[in-house]
């Protein structure tokens, strides 16, 4: 399984029709002082995996504040099942972050990690 997809965005949505709506995709913040809080983003990523590929388990963390990593490090587990035969599966996955706090100025980032179960 890859990642082939992954930003912030202000919004997004999966329509029941499987399309990707994104909405001011951003990444840099800026703030007057610091600790400061960004009230609402998300994640968007997209996983695509080949026919014929076992299953695979994605999560994602944060590489920042203890208070964030706490409470997004390992949870959000994404399971991708077998599938037919056919083109490459995709699956969208859009994770609402908020109150998130940035304790300073600098460079942040999240880890995707993808296992081949």
């Amino acid at each position: 399984m890859e990642v082939k997809l992954a930003l912030l965005a202000d919004g997004a949505n999966v329509s029941r029709e499987g399309k990707l709506n994104l909405l001011g995709i951003f990444d840099t913040l800026f703030a007057r002082s610091f600790p400061t809080t960004h009230p609402q983003m998300q994640l968007v990523i997209r996983f695509e995996r080949r026919p014929g590929r076992r299953a695979a388990r994605a999560r994602w963390r944060s590489s920042w504040s203890r208070a964030m990593a706490a409470s997004f490090s390992g949870c959000r587990a994404l399971t991708v099942q077998p599938h037919g035969l056919g083109d490459a599966i995709r699956m969208d996955h859009v994770l609402t972050l908020n109150h998130v706090q940035f304790e300073r100025p600098g460079r942040y980032r999240f880890d995707v990690l993808v296992d081949v179960g």
